[in-house]
Parts: structure tokens; sequence; C-alpha cells
């Protein structure tokens, strides 16, 4: 029947794809193969906006420098940003628009 993983995973896997994270460094956030995912994409059938004039950056914090990011006003100004549980850290997902 092979090895279940837990839905909190296919669906964080699943935001990530759709905020532009690409299958290997999704499988290095969440320790879940690129494959599975590409799989759970075809599944359930996603489609990624296009043209899209902004472009994720992502970084994983705890809780502490999760604070002290939030507390630089400089961080929280000119773009779109969404803090998700990841775990026993916080992903942050910041959206910019590309310079032209």
């Amino acid at each position: 029947m092979g090895k279940g993983i837990s839905t909190y995973y296919v669906i964080k896997a699943l935001q990530l794809y759709i905020e532009g994270v690409s299958f290997r460094e999704i499988e290095r956030l969440l320790g879940i193969s690129h494959v599975s995912v590409m799989n759970w994409v075809k599944k359930y059938q996603i489609r990624v906006p296009e043209k899209n004039v902004y472009h994720p950056t992502y970084k994983i914090l705890n809780h502490k420098e999760l604070a002290e990011f939030f507390a630089n006003r400089d961080n929280v100004t000119s773009a779109g940003m969404i803090v998700t549980e990841l775990g026993d850290k916080f992903m942050l997902i910041k959206w910019e628009r590309f310079k032209e």
C-alpha cells in the first residue's frame, strides 16, 4: 500500500507549489519526494497563475527570528507576505514586484 503521507504535508506542498516554489525546493523544505509533489499537482489539477509580475521569496524562521523580522519596519513595506506554520518553525513567503 505504500507509506501514507499526512494531509497536512500534501496541503503545504501544494501551497508552496502555487506560490512558485520549485518541486526540488519543496522536497528540501518538507522532506517529501519531489515526485510525490508532482503526482499531487497532477492528481488535483493544480495550476500556477500565469504572467505573474511578482516573485516569491521564502525564509524558514523560528519564533524569535520571526519576531525580529517583523520588528524591522523595512521588512514589511512594499511587498505582500504570508506566514504559515511549518512544524516547529514558520515559513514566511514574501512577494515582491519584479524590477523592470
